[in-house]
């Protein structure tokens, strides 16, 4: 799961923004997207054909994303087609990368789930204990990663080992990298997946407020300048307010910088009293 082309990186940032545009939205059903990212991640894996069309860079945009629309229509939930459908239209180095950043798309969106739930810190630590559990336990390792052993049997001890134990977005991804380990140990598995989690746990939202809509430059600008002044990564929301009247106005957590034209009148008038 390393996108390892220029163009697929770019195109992979892009892909989390929009991911973020539709949870932020509140109008996606969490406890489904991640879910369906990864029914379809099984489909573009098992049909090479098709992830060869809609990842081919000489294939028009717009068609690749009808293609995918025409497939999943009905299938999945309308975020998740809207969001699958976007990513498709981006461009990708290989095919493969394609494949690669829906799985990314699909953790994030547990990740996601759980961050909602107030549980990602519980996700996170249960990956943990749960890849030192495998890593201890060489009988249960054997079981769990034996290609003899019918997917609806490892299911079902999975099912025995975390059913009421562990968060819903933890089994999730645990029975994923179980039983479609994409060509991976057990073990990287889990880490990659719980590498992605602790990336989300560990960004800063930034609500950024502006009269003008930021273009994608500024954007990514203003990102790295908060990104090295707080010593995270941090994810933008941005909203348009007029009454803002110039500059920008960012809250993190409980700080707000504000550098609009409003926000200094506002404070000439309380050092007046005339506020």
């Amino acid at each position: 799961m390393t996108i390892t082309g220029a163009v697929s990186r770019a195109s992979l940032a892009e892909a989390g923004e929009r991911l973020e545009a539709v949870v932020a939205s509140g109008d996606a059903d969490l406890a489904r997207l991640g879910g369906d990212l990864f029914s379809v991640l099984h489909l573009i894996d098992r049909e090479h054909g098709l992830r060869r069309a809609v990842s081919d860079p000489s294939r028009d945009g717009a068609d690749k994303a009808q293609l995918v629309r025409i497939l999943l229509e009905g299938k999945v939930s309308p975020a998740a087609l809207g969001l699958v459908a976007d990513v498709v239209a981006l461009r990708w180095s290989t095919p493969s990368e394609l494949a690669d950043a829906v799985e990314v798309l699909a953790v994030s969106a547990e990740a996601a789930r759980a961050e909602a739930d107030g549980r990602i810190d519980d996700l996170e630590d249960e990956l943990f204990r749960f890849s030192r559990l495998v890593e201890g336990e060489a009988e249960l390792r054997a079981a769990l990663t034996n290609r003899a052993l019918p997917d609806d049997r490892k299911a079902g001890l999975l099912g025995e080992l975390l059913d009421g134990k562990v968060t819903a977005a933890t089994s999730a991804l645990v029975t994923e990298v179980v039983l479609r380990p994409r060509g991976r140990s057990l073990e990287r598995g889990l880490a990659e997946y719980g590498k992605l989690v602790t990336r989300r746990r560990q960004r800063l939202v930034a609500l950024v407020r502006t009269p003008v809509a930021l273009s994608e430059p500024q954007r990514t600008r203003l990102a790295a300048v908060l990104a090295a002044a707080y010593g995270h990564e941090v994810h933008l929301n941005i909203e348009l307010d007029p009454s803002t009247i110039g500059g920008l106005s960012i809250q993190i957590g409980d700080e707000i910088i504000d550098g609009t034209i409003a926000g200094r009148l506002d404070d000439v008038r309380r050092r007046l009293g005339t506020g």
